[in-house]
């Protein structure tokens, strides 16, 4: 993978990133952009700052928010070339399994599994059409390290779409679309920011122990940092471009090195 940044490689081609308002979505939609793509972004709310890409608002946990979603673009920009479903986010309690009800699970699984789901069964249609695409689900390193104590519903719901983007990519090859999964391990977002704030508050212990920790109970970090969101929109945009023509079906961690398995 190369970081020089080609203004050219996605010229033309349309994008549509999910949670794209902030974190590693924004950072992803951005550098997309730079490589020529015109960029939609969708977010259940308005941002307070301007963003530099089309926005709608959408709720994607909501088949009629994917129909107007998907409405609007076709009406706007004719089809989706390179789609990234990226929404998705711990929003259960720790504990384990007794701390979590049906709903907690369900909510889950909308969030984490479904959404995906529902935009790509939207969005293939008009890809198999044209007969070339690309979709990138944005997992998470928990999907093969679950901490039961903090993330169980949110790692088991992003390890079904880890198994279901490749069973898609199987499906979809034969048309000319390719499906990838990246999975990042800690990223310094704004959620994850929030998220060591909370352990540390509730802790009473410094955010620093608290990062400390949190490395541990995954088996540490070999380059003892958190990404940031740029290092994962960067593989994203080289996963999406005709450089990576002949990659489909695989699974990409962006995790520092924690995955601790060949």
């Amino acid at each position: 993978m190369t970081t020089q940044k080609n203004k050219s490689d996605l010229m033309g081609k349309i994008a549509l990133v999910t949670g794209g308002t902030k974190g590693i979505g924004l950072a992803i939609a951005n550098r997309l952009a730079e490589s020529g793509a015109k960029v939609i972004v969708t977010a259940r709310h308005q941002p307070k700052e301007n963003l530099e890409h089309y926005f709608i608002a959408s709720d994607l946990t909501k088949a009629e928010d994917v129909s107007r979603l998907t409405e609007q673009i076709t009406e706007k920009f004719g089809t989706v070339d390179i789609l990234i479903d990226n929404i998705g986010g711990l929003t259960t309690p720790g504990g384990g399994f007794s701390a979590l009800t049906d709903k907690h699970w369900e909510d889950e699984i909308q969030f984490n599994l479904l959404a995906a789901i529902r935009l790509d069964r939207a969005i293939l249609p008009k890809m198999i059409d044209q007969k070339s695409g690309v979709i990138i689900h944005i997992s998470t390193g928990s999907s093969k390290l679950p901490i039961w104590d903090i993330n169980m519903a949110y790692a088991v719901s992003k390890a079904a779409l880890n198994s279901y983007s490749k069973a898609l990519s199987t499906e979809v090859a034969r048309h000319g679309i390719r499906v990838l999964t990246v999975l990042p391990g800690a990223v310094k977002t704004p959620m994850m920011v929030e998220f060591v704030e909370g352990i540390a508050k509730s802790a009473g212990i410094s955010v620093e122990e608290a990062t400390t920790g949190l490395f541990s109970k995954i088996g540490g970090v070999p380059l003892e940092r958190m990404g940031e969101p740029e290092e994962i929109a960067e593989l994203v945009n080289f996963l999406a471009s005709p450089a990576a023509s002949y990659m489909t079906g695989s699974t990409y961690a962006v995790d520092g090195g924690s995955t601790p398995t060949v």
